[in-house]
């Protein structure tokens, strides 16, 4: 399963925000290997189509897909040598799949700020720089590896690793994000192998005021969203149906806390396909990009390897005419195993014993 780990100086709203996405946990028995820490979540990725589904197919069952999220300690300056629970925070983060910085911008004489102000940018940077200098001494000790290496004799692929590193050694050295260096996919695939935290995506969460737009995107960063957790916290605790309607007042199709959760998905660069019986209907998640027979192997291993055929149907040919009146429409698709899996398709594998 995917995880986010959620981070940020204390004092930001960060707990908060994990305390409130808790409240949207699913059911943790659908999901084989699970094992719930008290600061894991695993959250329901909220898709209105799955429930379209379901209600056409009259499913018993319906099982959304999910992200975990990790609550991870505070971090302040100095982390990368120890202070406060960074080595902690550093172990732990290394696992995620992507980060969720929260960044305070609201004003509250109750609630102390470590740096004495509220300042967005500079508690960007120091958090920045604290994940920098962590890359710098894992990007070191790989350098002296593979330049050691190099001195038994030189290859074609330790040269290209060599140069790779050597290219983020020198951007981490000056505080600046591994994300920042231009990498081709060859490239690309060595840098990943170091585990970087500072090459994750990153989602830079403003928790402003209650007062304020939820729709503010940070000035520093495109892949930015503003919400005010304080309220997020309050909406979760309405009843469904309330929470609905003071949405509606507030212009808004999504509550802060879904659209964060989306948010994220989009960053992972990820789609969701379906399927959909008397049985069940279900979500799960790929990568953009994944063929069929990868796509057959998320719901069984030996899917995979046994794929003959898929038999595609759009998500919203099927909710319009079912899925026998898709079929007798000519919607619905037979596809092989080069096919590329497209966000929204409903599927039946076909596979062999």
């Amino acid at each position: 399963m995917l995880q986010v780990g959620i981070v940020g100086l204390p004092n930001v709203g960060k707990s908060t925000l994990f305390k409130t996405l808790t409240k949207k946990q699913v059911d943790c028995s659908n999901f084989p290997f699970c094992t719930i820490e008290p600061n894991i979540g695993v959250v329901e990725v909220p898709d209105a189509r799955l429930h379209e589904l379901s209600r056409v197919s009259k499913s018993q069952k319906t099982i959304s897909t999910a992200i975990e999220f990790v609550d991870i300690a505070g971090l302040v300056k100095g982390a990368h040598k120890g202070e406060g629970l960074g080595n902690k925070f550093l172990t732990n983060i290394r696992e995620v799949d992507m980060i969720v910085h929260v960044v305070r911008a609201f004003e509250d004489t109750n609630v102390h700020h470590v740096e004495g102000s509220v300042n967005p940018q500079r508690d960007v940077e120091t958090i920045e720089t604290e994940l920098a200098m962590a890359d710098l001494t894992a990007t070191e000790k790989r350098l002296d590896t593979v330049r050691g290496k190099m001195k038994s004799g030189k290859t074609k692929e330790l040269e290209l690793e060599e140069s790779v590193i050597s290219r983020l050694f020198d951007t981490l050295s000056q505080g600046k994000m591994a994300n920042t260096v231009a990498l081709n996919e060859d490239e690309l695939k060595i840098a990943r192998s170091l585990n970087l935290l500072t090459l994750k995506p990153i989602l830079y969460v403003l928790n402003v005021s209650e007062n304020s737009s939820p729709y503010h995107f940070l000035p520093f960063h495109p892949s930015s969203l503003s919400l005010s957790i304080k309220l997020e916290s309050e909406i979760v605790e309405m009843p469904e149906s309330e929470q609905a309607i003071f949405l509606k007042e507030l212009g808004l199709e999504q509550s802060g806390l879904d659209r964060l959760i989306t948010k994220c998905y989009e960053l992972l660069n990820l789609i969701t396909f379906f399927t959909s019986g008397e049985k069940e209907s279900r979500a799960w998640t790929i990568t953009r990009g994944t063929k069929a027979p990868q796509a057959a192997g998320t719901i069984h291993t030996d899917f995979e390897k046994a794929f003959i055929r898929a038999e595609v149907i759009f998500w919203k040919d099927f909710v319009e005419l079912g899925e026998a009146g898709a079929r007798e429409a000519g919607k619905l698709r037979v596809e092989g195993k080069e096919y590329v899996m497209q966000d929204g398709d409903t599927c039946h594998f076909r596979v062999g014993v």
